[in-house]
């Protein structure tokens, strides 16, 4: 490896500070946390958020417990600036949640991302950047060290020309690329910026100090932090901010170290999205603080329904070993694992008793498990039962290998308990024809029966046909069904033919929610039919069916009518 061509850290940048105190200090509450999916995450995605997704993602940190959210920059796109727009305009921001929109130090951006924010009711934030190492000085902007001193004066004082006479209004900056910028020159920035806009403990300046570009161990990001936090000059009227990115993997590192040096405030996205390998992970960050018995201050009761949302949102899935929200997070593949999570289980229930208190309520100490599941709302049974060889693992191995299926990882565990039943009952190892068989009673027939049956489904709802068109640039989807004898004709526009089956049923009696539509194959090679595996919500729960067809939309279209019988078995009810 070339490693010659790159310099350390210590050849960079002055790294001043010998007389840490970070090292000796613990965490013992929440920083102020600060998502910043709506802009710096968005601005990542290779298809950017549509205002549909982008509103779901607000609403759902607002639920979440968030209080300031970063929401987009409005002087670089139309998207952008309508939606800061919609929160002037509407009350979908609740009335104690910060709104932060972002903007370079240039007059004219200034001044579209001042106008984006008339009206609003919320506190606001005016978050200026610039960046300040000396590479991106003599590279990118052109200037020396003065000469980018003035510039973002010059922004400081348009911000403050044009928005400080708003009362709901603070302001905040960023010397981008802070952790490769000489540590006296960031210092002399960001106290000419707290002067100009005179911070004060009443109306203070959020200083955010990015790790840009993740360039070394975050000990000597902390170090950085320390040494900000000691010298500026009006500290009692700064809130201290830290932005880390993932560029070496240690971003949760990062800002966990930047705690402890006396930063206060947390900017990164939830699930770490974000440019290259992504901002620093809030998810991660909150929920390490929840292990170490400290409320992280954003509720995280429904993990599953969080990161179904923001996958939606962002159109990128979570990894399966992700840090809690992963599928595999919960599970052990090894027999000693399960045999000592097993055990923990088993002594957590007997202490629960013995002290005669819930077991939500008693300290957690189940072996290989730092999080109890179901603080995260998730089940106990994906633990220690889906592991098994002739379970999870081994099924899912032998589906792929022997008939080129591929099951979601979530559908592996549900499958599993069948499995399990299967195994447990017959004593017989199992192939992949049986395995396929018991798929096919289960989720081909059977819609997954709650009940850990396996038996069909009674078809008293069948597809009779359906036909795709366009008609003044709208597209529209014919379905034609039979319910009971009944023939039932629906014409929906807009939507696919999977949202038009479902709409159709919705009219008819048969309420269910779609999660998500797995795409796979039945077999090797272009002539293999098309088996679509679907996860659905309704009523009675979560649930998982699939369809088998010539094509993905007839094997997508019966995979919903497996779940609208299903549905209308456990759950009769009247015709429309």
């Amino acid at each position: 490896m070339p490693s010659h061509r790159y310099r350390d850290v210590t050849q960079r940048v002055e790294l001043p500070l010998r007389d840490r105190e970070w090292p000796s200090r613990h965490l013992t509450a929440a920083p102020l946390w600060v998502p910043v999916d709506l802009r710096d995450g968005n601005q990542a995605l290779a298809e950017p958020m549509d205002p549909a997704r982008k509103r779901r993602f607000f609403e759902l940190m607002v639920a979440m417990g968030y209080t300031e959210i970063e929401v987009g920059y409005p002087s670089a796109s139309q998207t952008d600036y309508d939606f800061v727009r919609l929160l002037a305009e509407s009350g979908l921001a609740p009335e104690h949640v910060t709104i932060v929109v972002f903007t370079p130090a240039r007059r004219d951006l200034i001044e579209r991302t001042v106008a984006s924010i008339r009206g609003i009711r919320n506190p606001v934030v005016i978050h200026l950047y610039t960046a300040t190492a000396p590479v991106w000085r003599d590279l990118v902007l052109g200037r020396d060290r003065g000469e980018l001193l003035e510039l973002i004066l010059a922004g400081g004082r348009d911000v403050l020309e044009l928005a400080g006479a708003l009362p709901n209004v603070r302001f905040e900056f960023s010397p981008e690329v802070f952790n490769l910028t000489e540590p006296d020159y960031a210092l002399e920035v960001c106290d000419a910026v707290t002067q100009l806009w005179d911070a004060s403990p009443d109306r203070p300046v959020i200083l955010n100090l990015p790790a840009t570009v993740e360039i070394a161990t975050p000990n000597v990001y902390a170090d950085q932090i320390e040494y900000m936090h000691r010298h500026l000059a009006r500290r009692e009227g700064v809130i201290l901010s830290v932005h880390p990115h993932n560029d070496r993997g240690t971003g949760v590192a990062c800002a966990e170290l930047a705690v402890l040096a006396g930063a206060e405030r947390v900017e990164g996205c939830l699930f770490g999205n974000g440019e290259r390998t992504g901002n620093v992970d809030l998810v991660t960050l909150a929920l390490n603080l929840h292990t170490q018995g400290i409320d992280p201050m954003i509720d995280f009761a429904q993990l599953d329904e969080i990161r179904r949302t923001v996958e939606h949102c962002n159109r990128i899935e979570v990894h399966p070993r992700h840090p809690y929200a992963g599928d595999l997070v919960h599970t052990a593949f090894s027999g000693t694992h399960q045999d000592a999570i097993r055990k923990g289980f088993a002594e957590h229930r007997a202490r629960a008793a013995a002290e005669g208190r819930p077991e939500r309520e008693i300290a957690w100490r189940v072996p290989y498990l730092p999080v109890d599941p179901a603080d995260l709302g998730r089940s106990y049974d994906a633990v220690i039962r889906v592991n098994s060889q002739s379970g999870k693992g081994g099924a899912a191995y032998l589906l792929e290998r022997e008939l080129g299926i591929e099951l979601p990882r979530r559908l592996q565990i549900d499958f599993a308990r069948h499995v399990q039943r299967l195994a447990d009952e017959s004593g017989d190892e199992l192939d992949a024809a049986r395995l396929w068989a018991l798929f096919g009673a289960v989720y081909l027939n059977g819609a997954g029966q709650p009940d850990g049956t396996d038996a069909a489904t009674p078809r008293t709802i069948e597809l009779r046909g359906y036909e795709i068109g366009e008609a003044d640039g709208c597209s529209r989807t014919r379905i034609v069904i039979e319910r009971d004898g009944a023939t039932i004709e629906h014409l929906a526009e807009g939507v696919g033919p999977v949202e038009a089956l479902v709409e159709t049923l919705a009219a008819h009696g048969i309420e269910l929610e779609v999660l998500g539509l797995h795409q796979t194959s039945l077999g090797h090679g272009e002539g293999s039919d098309a088996l679509t595996l679907l996860e659905f919500r309704h009523p009675e729960g979560v649930r998982w069916t699939a369809g088998r067809g010539a094509s993905v939309v007839g094997a997508s279209l019966e995979a919903v009518l497996v779940a609208a019988n299903a549905v209308a078995a456990a759950r009769p009810t009247v015709p429309a």
